[in-house]
């Protein structure tokens, strides 16, 4: 496995940390278009979009492509996921950033995962930081996506956040994961992806970097 990393240097010492995972499903023709093709796709574009400007922010962006999200162990033809056969490369990226002293200049972790489909509804994920969550659905009420960002909330998800939550950071996972019907089956294909559903997750991303960058800078 190996985790991918674009860095784009902050004049300070603060990071602001995107994640993603590129890996997908061990399932027999299985394209995973929204899982973790969509997000992953949002990401190489806010890396084309962030390492491009000559201006230095306050804080650092790194924007991690994880491996190793799903299972690896396949039983009777499926993956099963568990907490120790899960988000590999979450967990070793944390536990690099701890034993090299880079932690605690984290400022934010946010985990974009599923965020493609075209009746997109992303909840309030109850493992994200309050805090930091609270920015990410304000700065998409401000820019009138309160239809996609809806104010429910949904059960804590065991996700690429969760390793640096553990570790005290503070981190948001964007998500839509309990009204996707296509989720870890073979219908999970391209012609569910919506490029306005892009469009809107990465308009909240870049705002909610802003806010972040304003909030620690």
């Amino acid at each position: 496995m190996k985790n991918i990393i674009a860095k784009v240097p902050g004049s300070g010492q603060g990071t602001i940390l995107l994640l993603t995972h590129y890996d997908t499903l061990r399932l027999s023709n299985f394209v995973g278009a929204v899982d973790g093709g969509s997000s992953s796709g949002l990401m190489l574009e806010l890396a084309h979009d962030y390492c491009g400007k000559p201006k230095k922010e306050p804080n650092a962006i790194w924007m991690a492509f994880l491996d190793g999200e799903e299972a690896q162990v396949v039983t009777n033809g499926v993956a099963q996921w568990t907490d120790t056969d899960s988000v590999y490369g979450s967990r070793e990226l944390a536990a690099r950033m701890a034993v090299s002293d880079e932690l605690k200049n984290i400022r934010a972790v946010i985990l974009a995962d599923m965020i493609g489909p075209k009746n997109l509804r992303i909840k309030r994920e109850e493992n994200s930081t309050p805090w930091l969550a609270r920015i990410v659905w304000d700065t998409a009420d401000r820019l009138h996506y309160s239809n996609y960002f809806v104010p429910q909330t949904t059960q804590e998800i065991d996700d690429d956040h969760v390793p640096f939550k553990k570790r005290g950071a503070p981190v948001v996972d964007i998500i839509d994961l309990n009204d996707y019907p296509y989720w870890h089956t073979t219908e999970d294909t391209m012609d569910k992806v919506s490029p306005k559903s892009l469009a809107v997750v990465g308009h909240v991303i870049v705002e909610s970097v802003s806010a972040l960058q304003e909030k620690f800078h």
